[in-house]
């Protein structure tokens, strides 16, 4: 398989959602599935579009319509309200599955993301590792995704613009003088609408005009901005893929689906600590902390998902504390009936040693240690424990397993932090 990858060049892919806000609501509701949808902030009529299905599309229907409008085109469009807390949790999950085939994962935006297969290529050719993610990403998740292949970040993006949906295209530095330079000089990635016009000004119409425009003119008049832009119109792009740009998008959890659906609040928190484990070793393997955790409850019955979330008082990737929060907002927010899947994520997210927090009930084994120079922990514990008192302050573990006893006994304990 080696051989399928240069010597000396990267292997980037660009995978990109498609038509993503309405295929996470058509994949939280399969009924919808073969129908005209679009999602909208604003479900009135004066309402826009923000997302259209790809049957929306064939109706004429695109982003930016007003709800009036589409609606004449399609009476039978249907109008989903925006999830952005549910389309923030998918991209998670997706972002993970990513990362599962490659550490070198690099999030664009919440609906695409940048992989460098390299170094992944005993996983398969690189046309076999993307027909791999497109397969399993539909299957997992329900989203379908168009993916481009090439040497660099900006082909790899362009790539996988032109087949959608569930395209795969590849893009060969040699393919860029006859698919990239014929096209106008504003479908460059990267080159908005401002700056197109300016190229126009200067007699700039195409990528290959671009391509082979004279720098100092360019400079004069786009700055930098001019020389990087001529430089990708060549197929020019030396940005690698940052693994770290993960920590803008803020998330990291895990779902499951119940294989037997439960009512059962014993069944559902032991859910909700299995789950708090996986989130909380992902973050100690990344040496990372969230400051907001939410969780996601699915019903059974009509494929209902709510997701619900709160700031915590400090950072963590600490299980029983993620625990904690967890069963906190699962009982609050949780009506009763049968659910089918669960999740815990956590957000905003932050390097440990980055993270500042102040001492509470829950970061202060830690934090003694540290007041206490690294004292045994037992001794940092007495101190305190005389200072606030023996119920002010507990460890993780006895405020864990009062919780479990809360549940066993039908207990509903209050949530004080709101």
């Amino acid at each position: 398989m080696k051989s399928h990858y240069p010597k000396n060049g990267r292997v980037i892919l660009h995978i990109d959602c498609n038509a993503y806000f309405a295929s996470v609501e058509i994949a939280n509701d399969p009924s919808l599935e073969g129908k005209p949808v679009v999602v909208s902030g604003n479900t009135k009529r004066n309402g826009m579009a923000i997302a259209v299905n790809y049957v929306a599309r064939e109706y004429g229907i695109s982003t930016t319509m007003p709800l009036w409008e589409a609606k004449q085109k399609c009476p039978t469009l249907i109008v989903k309200q925006s999830q952005f807390d549910l389309y923030r949790e998918t991209s998670s999950q997706i972002f993970q599955y990513l990362s599962s085939i490659s550490p070198l994962m690099e999030p664009a935006s919440i609906d695409e993301a940048y992989l460098d297969i390299t170094d992944a290529w005993e996983l398969g050719t690189p046309m076999e590792i993307a027909e791999r993610i497109r397969t399993e990403v539909l299957e997992r998740f329900k989203i379908p995704v168009s993916i481009g292949i090439s040497t660099c970040k900006v082909l790899s993006k362009m790539a996988s613009d032109m087949q959608k949906p569930l395209g795969i295209t590849v893009l060969r530095k040699r393919d860029i003088p006859s698919v990239i330079w014929p096209l106008p000089v504003n479908e460059l990635h990267g080159c908005g609408k401002k700056t197109s016009e300016k190229m126009k000004n200067m007699g700039i119409y195409t990528i290959k005009d671009l391509a082979k425009a004279d720098n100092y003119k360019l400079e004069t008049t786009l700055g930098k901005n001019g020389i990087l832009l001529k430089n990708w119109a060549n197929g020019i792009d030396e940005r690698p893929v940052d693994k770290d740009a993960a920590y803008d998008y803020k998330s990291i959890g895990n779902t499951t689906t119940l294989e037997k659906f439960s009512s059962e609040e014993i069944t559902l928190v032991e859910v909700l600590e299995k789950l708090s484990k996986s989130v909380s070793k992902r973050l100690s393997n990344k040496r990372v902390v969230g400051g907001t955790i939410q969780i996601t409850i699915r019903y059974a019955e009509d494929f209902k998902t709510i997701t619900r979330s709160r700031k915590l008082p400090n950072p963590t990737s600490d299980q029983n504390e993620i625990l904690h929060y967890a069963i906190l907002l699962f009982k609050k927010n949780w009506n009763g009936d049968l659910v089918r899947l669960l999740g815990i994520s956590l957000h905003q997210i932050e390097k440990q040693k980055d993270s500042t927090k102040q001492l509470d009930l829950f970061s202060f084994e830690e934090d003694a240690s540290k007041f206490e120079k690294k004292e045994p922990l037992t001794k940092a514990i007495a101190s305190l424990k005389e200072k606030f008192g023996d119920q002010t302050i507990r460890t993780g573990y006895d405020l864990l397993d009062n919780q479990r006893k809360d549940f066993k006994t039908g207990f509903n304990a209050t949530d004080s932090g709101n």
